[in-house]
C-alpha cells in the first residue's frame, strides 16, 4: 500500500461515520407556491454510503436519480429532508462551503465534454481543481501527467485537445480529473451509459481498480440494474422518486423482490439471444404494464397502476420499506 493511501486513511472518521448520509430527502422543482404544489420529483429518499463503498441507485429516466446526485453535488436546491457529508450537514452549504469540498467530493457525469473545455488542452482541464487549491503551475502539470497515466493514455496527452480522443478515451480523462484532487467521495452519474459495451467494461474495470486502489466510495447512478451490479456493493432502486427496494447488490439483482425490481432485472439485455429471448418471456409473465400511460394520482403506492399484484389499499396506503429476505422493499404483498 502506498504512503498516500495510507495518510488518506489515517485521516478518515471511523467506519461507523458514513462518508455521504441522505435522510429523508425531498426535492420539488419550481419556485414559491408552484413547487410546493408540484409533484416531488425526489420524495423522502434515505440512504448512506460508508467509506470505500460503492452505492448504485438505479431506476427509469424520471425516476430521480440523477436529481439525487445533483443535489448532492449542491447543483439541485433540496426541499426537504437532508444530506451529510463525512458527518457535517451539507444540506444548505453555501457557495464558499461547496468550494472548500471541491476536492473531497467529484462527480462524472455522461457526457464528459462537460467538464472539459474543448478550447483548453487536457493538461489545461485537469490542472485547474488544482490550481485552484493553490497548488502550483509544474506540481500540477505533473500530476496531470500521472493521473493520466493512471487512466490508462500517455503523459503527453496532456498537450492535446478533447477533439483529439475517442469518447471512451475522455470519459477515462473525465475520470482522471474527477480524481485528481484525491476526493473521498464521487458521483457517477450515468457515467458508462453513451459508450459501447467493450469501453463501458474497460471503465467500470477502470473504476473498481482506482476505488480498491484508494478507498474510494461512489455514488454510482444508472438506468441499467446489470452496470449497476458489476460495481456496487449495495443497490438503491427509485421509481418516480421514491425508494421500491434496497439491499445487497446480489440480493436486489439476482433475487428481487419487488415487482418494479424484477421487471427491470428482466429488462436489462444481455448479449445472448438466447438469453435475451427467456428474459423477455420472463418479463411478459411478470403481467407488469408499460409505464406510458400508467400515472398514477397523489398517495399510495407510485408502482401500483403497472403492478400485477395492486389492490385498492395500494391506492391509499403508502407502503413502507420493510425487511423481506436481505432487503428492504416497499410493496404490501412482496
Amino acid at each position: 500500500m502506498s504512503t498516500a493511501v495510507t495518510e488518506r486513511e489515517t485521516q478518515q472518521p471511523p467506519a461507523s461515520t458514513p462518508v455521504l448520509e441522505v435522510k429523508d430527502l425531498v426535492v420539488r422543482y419550481g419556485r414559491g407556491r408552484k413547487a410546493a404544489a408540484a409533484p416531488a420529483a425526489v420524495d423522502h429518499v434515505s440512504f448512506s454510503i460508508a467509506p470505500g463503498e460503492t452505492v448504485g441507485l438505479v431506476g427509469e429516466s424520471g425516476s430521480g436519480k440523477s436529481t439525487i446526485g445533483k443535489a448532492i453535488l449542491g447543483l439541485q436546491k433540496v426541499s426537504g429532508g437532508s444530506i451529510s457529508y463525512q458527518g457535517k450537514d451539507i444540506t444548505s452549504a453555501n457557495a464558499a462551503q461547496r468550494r472548500a469540498l471541491g476536492g473531497e467530493l467529484r462527480a462524472v457525469f455522461q457526457d464528459p465534454n462537460s467538464s472539459l473545455n474543448p478550447r483548453n488542452t487536457i493538461g489545461t482541464s485537469l490542472a485547474e481543481p488544482l490550481r485552484l487549491r493553490g497548488v502550483s503551475g509544474a506540481e500540477a502539470r505533473a500530476k496531470a501527467e500521472d493521473m493520466l497515466e493512471r487512466v490508462g493514455l500517455p503523459r503527453e496527452a496532456v498537450d492535446r485537445y478533447p477533439s483529439q480522443f475517442s469518447g471512451g478515451q475522455r470519459q477515462r480523462i473525465s475520470v482522471a480529473r474527477a480524481l485528481i484532487c484525491d476526493p473521498q467521495l464521487v458521483v457517477c452519474d450515468e457515467a458508462v451509459s453513451a459508450l459501447d459495451l467493450s469501453t463501458q467494461a474497460q471503465v467500470l474495470n477502470l473504476l473498481a481498480d482506482l476505488r480498491d486502489e484508494r478507498g474510494l466510495s461512489y455514488l454510482f447512478i444508472a438506468h441499467d440494474i446489470a452496470v449497476v451490479q458489476f460495481l456496487a456493493e449495495r443497490v438503491v432502486v427509485l421509481y418516480r422518486g421514491q425508494v421500491m427496494e434496497t439491499g445487497p447488490a446480489a440480493a436486489v439483482t439476482k433475487n428481487p423482490k419487488h415487482p418494479f425490481t424484477q421487471a427491470l432485472v428482466a429488462a436489462s439485455p444481455v448479449p445472448r439471444p438466447a438469453e435475451q429471448a427467456a428474459r423477455r418471456e420472463a418479463r411478459e409473465a411478470l403481467g407488469v404494464r408499460t409505464g406510458a400511460a400508467a400515472v398514477p394520482g397523489p398517495g399510495g403506492c407510485p408502482f401500483r397502476l403497472r403492478c400485477p399484484l395492486a389492490t385498492d389499499s395500494c391506492a391509499t396506503d403508502r407502503p413502507a420499506l420493510r425487511r423481506v429476505g436481505t432487503a428492504d422493499v416497499a410493496c404490501h404483498y412482496a
